[in-house]
C-alpha cells in the first residue's frame, strides 16, 4: 500500500480536546486512512491515507460530516 500524507486545518474544535477526538475517530473510520492524528492546541489534522481508497476531498467530507469545518488540504 502506497501513502499519502495530508494537513488540514480544523476550525472552531474548542480546548479540551473533546471536539479533537470527534474529527479523529470520523477521519480514522474513513475508507483508506491509516493514521490520524488532530492536534486541538494548533487545530490541525494529520492524515496518512491510501490515495488508491479515498481523496482529500473526502476527507474534508468526513470532517464536515461531524460537525466541523475544515480548510483545505495540503499535501506533505
Amino acid at each position: 500500500m502506497s501513502t499519502k500524507r495530508l494537513t488540514m486545518a480544523i476550525y472552531d474544535l474548542g480546548c479540551g480536546g473533546g471536539g479533537a477526538l470527534i474529527v479523529e475517530r470520523a477521519l480514522a473510520r474513513a475508507p483508506g486512512v491509516a493514521r490520524v492524528y488532530v492536534n486541538p492546541a494548533t487545530e490541525m489534522a494529520y492524515v496518512e491515507y491510501d490515495p488508491a481508497l479515498a481523496c482529500p476531498d473526502q476527507l474534508i467530507a468526513a470532517v464536515e460530516r461531524v460537525g466541523f469545518r475544515a480548510g483545505e488540504a495540503l499535501a506533505r
